[in-house]
């Protein structure tokens, strides 16, 4: 296996500065803080693992997509442009995301699987389905198809 994402940020933070890339260099040392926030959170585990990490970008992601969301309403493109620029780049670090389509097959077959048939059935579908796609799909897509599929 290659470098581990933790050890991959400094790396890149570095390559970043170096190339003067301030979009770049704010998106990691985003990154950079929130691993230290969550290695300083509990003195036992100094060591982020790979999927913690994953987790801690996938937050900032979706911190950015909303702050994009919200500058677009605000008409502040100046500033969307920088919050999805930075969203761009934490996206690299992140595991490829399912498609629509995809994660729709996934689901008819946990559908089936669980032998759900009504909305009643939404809860065990969820737990199996969050399980198995996590890290490759949004919850609220997940939620919002498996709805559509038990409707």
């Amino acid at each position: 296996m290659g470098v581990s994402i933790v050890n991959q940020i400094p790396i890149d933070l570095k390559n970043a500065m170096l190339a003067k890339d301030k979009v770049k260099l704010a998106a990691l040392r985003a990154i950079k803080s929130a691993f230290l926030l969550e290695s300083t959170k509990d003195a036992s585990k100094s060591e982020i693992s790979d999927e913690v990490a994953q987790q801690i970008i996938s937050k900032l992601h979706k911190q950015r997509m909303d702050a994009y969301k919200i500058y677009v309403d605000q008409n502040r493109k100046d500033l969307a442009d920088d919050e999805i620029q930075q969203a761009e780049i934490l996206e690299k670090y992140l595991p490829k995301q399912l498609s629509e389509t995809e994660i729709k097959t996934e689901l008819e077959s946990i559908i089936v699987d669980v032998g759900a048939s009504t909305m009643a059935d939404i809860g065990k579908v969820m737990g199996k389905a969050m399980a198995s796609l996590k890290g490759k799909a949004d919850g609220s897509l997940i939620s919002k198809l498996v709805k559509e599929l038990l409707s």
